[in-house]
Formats: C-alpha cells, structure tokens, sequence
C-alpha cells in the first residue's frame, strides 16, 4: 500500500432526474467529465442515485405506494447492463474511480446497491445494503456480508457503506480491518431536516478518527418542484428538506473542504496519503490499539442464495450421515464460541 501519494478527490450533491433512470445516468456522465477538468481520480455519488433514491416510501403509507413502487420497478438499474456499461466508458475515458448507488433489479427484487468502478471502468464491487432501514424495508430486500470488502483501486483501497449502515459498528469495523485508506459514504439527502445533517457530520467525522482514512460523503438534493412531484400535500415538504452533508474528511477528523448543505456542487479536495500515517501512529484501532485476546469480530463473507446444490455423487444414505455428521460439527462449534468473550465482538477473521 502506497501512503506517498495524493490524489484529488469529489463528493457530488446533486439532483436525480425523478422518475429516469436514463436522465439521470446522463446526470451522472456530466457530473464526472466536470469533475475531470478540475482532476479529479475518485468521485461518490449519492445513495441508489441512479434512477432516484424512493422518497415516496417516507411519505406515503404502504397501501397507497404501489404504483411508485412500480414505477421504480420499470427505471430501476440491472447490473451488468447499459448503465453500468455507460459508465464504465466514462471512468476509462477519464481514468477515474467512480463511487456509485443504484436501485438494483434482480428478477422480482430491488436492493439498494453500491458499485465501484476503477479507474480502467472495470467494476470491481458490488455490494448491497445490509438491512434497508424502516421505510425502505418495504422496497429493498437485503444484502449479505460478501459485499463488506475493500477494493484495491487506482486511487487507493476503498470501502463503501450506505447511509445508516454507518450506525452497525461491527459492519464500519469489517472495512476497517481491511485496512481501508478511503472510505465512500452515501445518504439519500433532502430528508427528515437539519438534524439529519448534523447526524451525519458527527458520524462521518467519527469513522475517519476512528479508522484512520479519508471519508468522501455524498447526499442528494431535492428542488422545491421535486418535492411537489413527490407529493403534492406541502406538510410533507418539510420532512423532504435539510439533511444534506456532502464533505470530505480527513484521517484527523477535519473537513477538508466546505460541507455542501444546500444546493447542488461538488467538494473536492486533495487526499494526502502520508496523513494516515499520522493518524495510525496515533490510534490504529485494528493493530496496535487492537486487543483480539479480548475483542474479535466474525464475518460470514459467505453470499446469500436460496439453494445450496447437493453433490450428485451423494447417496441419499450417505447424504443422511454427512448431515448427522454436520450436526454435531454445529454443536461444536457453540461449545467453541462460549468461550468467546460475553461481549460477543471479536476482531480480524476476515
């Protein structure tokens, strides 16, 4: 890992095209060449930007969203499919690595998804949000634990997480024991008001002190004709505004730039590698500030599926004393974790 270099890096604060998936994807390949002519290597967008993040689910109640449910159904992204293609094309073109979240269709499902495409525009993560939170329990099914990895990439190892996945410390502390240099936050913004931005700065500042890295953050923006499509009944608008917090980190805890709080633009900032380092020598929460004879975590890094094919070659017989076998194997295996420590956290298997 190289800790010499900098690299210029942007969190973008701006606008879907509501209810286009193809507006908005156009969004996005305009925001990155912009970014390019400042030099940018690595730019975040916000959470499942591409088509739009649902803020229908927040302020309609479940019996009334099914047509705007629907709706997202027929804009929402398949990976690998044309927007991934498009900007895959534009991350090779401007050598950049581009952070970015989509509303993910997969057959009968949508998951909120974090993609990240290196700079060659090879796509080289795709994770899912763990636990969609409240509201978006009704829209998104859930992730798994094989997307709780850093990628290396031409601007360094990277991590992503997606809004409150920042409030799960064991899943900020799987990315930080990968020895994440930058990690990629993503909200919805324009949501819940101006406590949702504090919260928000107060989080962010806390994973860059506690694990040593860069933070890139970036929220969405909603205009005042936005929130009208949203919902024509105006009580609702104001649970549609403040919430933004679009701002870049560094492994010190300070913003390295002014915090984007209103308003669409970019914050773009210079990541001097050598400060990790200095942060590291200091408090490196997962090696010499570490206490894995106290505190370990245990990962399944294990992707989900809904069959587990059997081996042709088992007979059923021999089928039936492999699982017996396995039974007891699982019985072991509690008897092993009782003696982890009752916390039950622990540290580095992943």
């Amino acid at each position: 890992m190289d800790y010499t270099k900098t690299i210029r890096a942007a969190a973008a604060q701006i606008s879907p095209v509501l209810f286009s998936c193809d507006g908005t994807t156009e969004k996005v390949l305009e925001t990155i060449a912009q970014a390019a002519q400042s030099g940018v290597k690595l730019i975040v967008f916000p959470e499942t930007f591409i088509p739009y993040y649902p803020y229908f689910s927040f302020v309609q109640p479940p019996v009334l969203m099914g047509k705007e449910h629907m709706r997202l159904y027929e804009e929402a992204v398949v990976v690998p499919g044309p927007v991934t293609d498009a900007v895959s094309r534009a991350a090779r073109s401007y050598g950049m690595v581009v952070v970015l979240g989509v509303n993910e269709r997969e057959a009968g499902s949508l998951y909120n998804t974090q993609l990240i495409f290196d700079a060659d525009g090879s796509l080289v993560l795709k994770r899912r949000k763990i636990t969609p939170t409240y509201h978006e329990r009704m829209v998104w099914g859930q992730g798994d634990g094989a997307g709780l990895r850093v990628v290396e990439t031409a601007a360094g190892r990277v991590g992503a997480l997606a809004c409150w996945e920042h409030y799960n410390p064991l899943a900020r502390y799987a990315l930080m024991t990968q020895n994440e240099q930058i990690h990629c936050g993503q909200f919805p913004g324009s949501m819940v008001g101006q406590i949702f931005g504090d919260q928000m700065e107060v989080t962010m500042r806390h994973h860059a002190l506690e694990s040593g890295c860069f933070v890139v953050n970036a929220t969405g923006w909603l205009t005042p004709e936005q929130k009208q499509q949203i919902s024509r009944d105006e009580t609702m608008h104001r649970v549609l505004s403040g919430g933004c917090y679009t701002a870049i980190i560094s492994p010190e805890g300070v913003p390295l730039t002014e915090p984007i709080t209103e308003g669409e633009g970019l914050a773009i900032a210079d990541l001097d590698f050598s400060l990790i380092t200095k942060r590291k020598r200091m408090m490196d929460s997962v090696g010499h500030y570490a206490r894995p004879d106290l505190l370990r975590l245990r990962v399944n890094a294990e992707p989900w599926s809904v069959v587990e094919p059997v081996p042709q070659s088992v007979q059923p017989t021999e089928r039936a004393a492999e699982e017996q076998s396995s039974g007891h194997r699982a019985l072991g295996d509690q008897a092993d974790d009782s003696r982890l420590p009752p916390t039950g956290l622990g540290l580095p298997a992943v």
